[in-house]
């Protein structure tokens, strides 16, 4: 089961963040997010994570951004994946290639199945199908708010999803347990202030999934 950490700002943190155990990085490209990283910084950050021999899966987080800026960005910060976290159509995911995934935020299983059909059948080479996140009026995710379990379960039995919405150290391992996702994506929950990462509560995070993985393997 993946662990994405999302919405790093600094090299420290990143590498904190590999050290807990984290299968992707995420980096937030929203102008809006208190979490936001300007292109520049977010290469030079994934620069000398390369230097340092560091192979764990990038993200770019992008909300309602041409295609075509989206990849220059992923050009120009070397990220393997795009995550489409606004209201962008299927064929912004289809002219990058395989290298982007959904976001959704249903409100209800109808919601959900319509996403599944418009998003679910892109392929992308290493990333989920979609992303479930909680739905808040008007916000695109990193609100806190704890998604709904059920309906991400549902999805989750035919789709590999990565669950984000409100997760914790406190309750990650109750979230996997119901939902059994292809992945989790934190970042408020593992921060000590909004952009800055809490290396214990990333530990703690990833601790926990890890444990529901080795009780449901014996």
């Amino acid at each position: 089961m993946k662990v994405k950490i999302c919405g790093l700002t600094s090299l420290e943190d990143a590498l904190a963040a590999v050290e807990a155990g984290a299968d992707l990085l995420g980096f937030n490209f929203y102008a809006s997010s208190p979490r936001y990283l300007e292109p520049g910084q977010c290469e030079q950050i994934t620069a000398a994570l390369r230097a340092q021999r560091v192979r764990t899966l990038t993200v770019g987080v992008f909300v309602d951004e041409p295609a075509s800026v989206i990849a220059g960005i992923l050009q120009e910060c070397g990220l393997d994946l795009a995550q489409l976290h606004g209201d962008e159509p299927p064929a912004t995911l289809e002219e990058l290639e395989g290298r982007a995934f959904k976001a959704i935020r249903p409100r209800t299983a109808a919601e959900a199945d319509s996403a599944v059909r418009r998003y679910a059948h892109i392929p992308n080479g290493s990333g989920p199908a979609l992303l479930v996140d909680a739905y808040r009026p008007g916000r695109y995710g990193g609100t806190g708010a704890v998604g709904d379990w059920g309906l991400a379960k549902t999805l989750a039995a035919d789709t590999p999803i990565l669950l984000a919405g409100g997760l914790t150290p406190d309750n990650v391992y109750a979230a996997v347990a119901r939902v059994s996702p292809w992945g989790t994506d934190v970042a408020s929950g593992v921060e000590s202030n909004p952009g800055k990462k809490d290396r214990s509560k990333m530990e703690a995070f990833v601790q926990a999934v890890r444990k529901y993985e080795r009780e449901t393997s014996e």
